[in-house]
């Protein structure tokens, strides 16, 4: 192996990694390798940092947890999956400025099925709360219940529908991410 590869190997899993036992790194937040759902174990598949502006602030990182990795995501959005996107914020977000860029994001993700989807959307984004520098929120979906959305360790709803999911999935995942070095991070690639 060429030294100064094997060098930059090194340093690239030291800065996204921490120690095993504490889970992975991106700015300043360490999530867990593991998650379990239901009984059922979930792996992390990548962290991704969402940046906004023109200035690049962070916002916060987020993780996704599935039951096998992959890199494909349009398959893992679509996917009939146990999967799990966490949200940590770094930086205080309002509400309706949190309402206001999923609401973005949502529309770009549904195409011609946002008018089927709205009033779904309309009711999870009444749920969406303001959030604070190290609040978390979470949206876990369950194949033939819904999607699961929390803020911290409170449920603020279920919402019905693989269709919902796979778009909810898609915000991030999808060809129109809020940046796309955090679709590369929940990708497994590197975050940042």
């Amino acid at each position: 192996m060429n030294r100064r590869v094997g060098f930059a190997a090194v340093a690239l899993s030291l800065s996204l990694h921490s120690d095993p036992a504490d889970g992975a790194a991106c700015a300043g937040v360490t999530m867990p390798d593991e998650t379990v759902v239901d009984g059922k174990q979930l792996v992390l598949n990548g962290l991704g940092l969402r940046e906004a502006t023109i200035l690049n602030i962070d916002v916060y990182v987020a993780g996704l947890y599935l039951e096998q990795r992959s890199a494909d995501g349009r398959r893992i959005a679509s996917s009939e999956q146990l999967k799990q996107i966490r949200l940590k914020f770094v930086r205080d977000v309002g509400r309706d400025d949190m309402a206001s860029n999923m609401d973005q994001g949502f529309r770009d993700a549904a195409g011609s099925n946002y008018d089927k989807l709205k009033p779904r959307f309309e009711q999870l984004k009444g749920w969406i709360p303001a959030l604070r520098n190290g609040e978390t929120f979470s949206a876990t979906y369950r194949p033939g219940k819904g999607l699961e959305v929390r803020h911290g360790s409170k449920l603020l709803g279920v919402v019905a529908g693989a269709d919902f999911a796979k778009t909810i999935f898609s915000i991030w995942l999808g060809a129109k991410p809020p940046n796309p070095g955090l679709r590369d991070g929940l990708l497994g690639k590197r975050c940042g």
